[in-house]
Formats: C-alpha cells, sequence, structure tokens
C-alpha cells in the first residue's frame, strides 16, 4: 500500500475538483500531524457516490483505511482521479 503515498501526495490540501469515470467530483483533504496522517472525503457532484479514506505513515508503515467501502474502491478512485486544472503537476509528481 506504500505505493499509493504518490497518488494521495498528488492531492493538494484543501478543496479542489476532479473526474473519476467520467463523473466530477468535490474533494476535501486534510492533513495531521506534521503531515503523518490525512483523511480525504470526495463526493460526485451529483451525490451518486462518495470515497472516504484516512491515511497513517507510522514508523512501521503506511496504513490505508478506507471508512465504509472496499480498499480497492479507495485504490481504484486514487489512481483514476483527474484533478481540474493539475493534470500537468498530478502526472509530474507521480513520475518522481
Amino acid at each position: 500500500m506504500k505505493m499509493m503515498l504518490p497518488y494521495l501526495n498528488s492531492i493538494p490540501e484543501g478543496f479542489c475538483k476532479g473526474f473519476y469515470n467520467k463523473t466530477p467530483y468535490r474533494i476535501t483533504k486534510q492533513i495531521f500531524n506534521k503531515g503523518k496522517s490525512g483523511k480525504i472525503f470526495a463526493e460526485a457532484s451529483d451525490g451518486s457516490d462518495f470515497i472516504s479514506l484516512n491515511y497513517y505513515i507510522t514508523k512501521r508503515g503506511f496504513l490505508l483505511k478506507p471508512c465504509e467501502m472496499a480498499s480497492e474502491k479507495v485504490v481504484h478512485f486514487l489512481r483514476n482521479i483527474t484533478l481540474c486544472n493539475e493534470t500537468l503537476s498530478r502526472e509530474n509528481h507521480l513520475q518522481k
């Protein structure tokens, strides 16, 4: 799951918008503990779907904790969301 960290880091803190499965999403990201944990909540603009997760960076490793949904759904979202006005910076960040 540590390989998910670049995807999480590519989503900016605060509020942004993106597209997932051709549907617009509103995304909120909060970071805690000097970047060692955070949470992301994304909701389809039409209210038909949402993504909710927490993540933690500990001495033992990386933990991704989806909220009320399968890990596969969260991972697919993180890998496939296209952020509005951020596509180039996201792609550049993921290549590093």
